[in-house]
């Protein structure tokens, strides 16, 4: 896999990088390539896949969500 390297990247992008690398749950290295694919044009979504996983979440959660729920969840990670 092809590796890039960044010089001289000015303090506060490098601090809003890490910040919104915290946010995502992500490495300072996968934030970075997440938001040069955001900036590239990610591919397409197909919505036919995109309505398949919606379906799958909908059949994992049985009526509606509690607050706990959510809570404990979002300390899991991403689904």
């Amino acid at each position: 896999m092809p590796t890039l390297t960044l010089k001289d990247i000015p303090p506060e992008l490098h601090r809003r990088l890490k910040a919104r690398a915290l946010r995502n749950h992500r490495s300072l290295n996968r934030e970075a390539i997440e938001c040069l694919r955001a900036a590239t044009g990610a591919a397409p979504i197909d919505p036919e896949v995109l309505l398949a996983r919606a379906r799958s979440l909908r059949e994992r959660v049985s009526g509606r969500l509690t607050q706990r729920e959510l809570q404990s969840w979002k300390r899991a990670g991403r689904l």
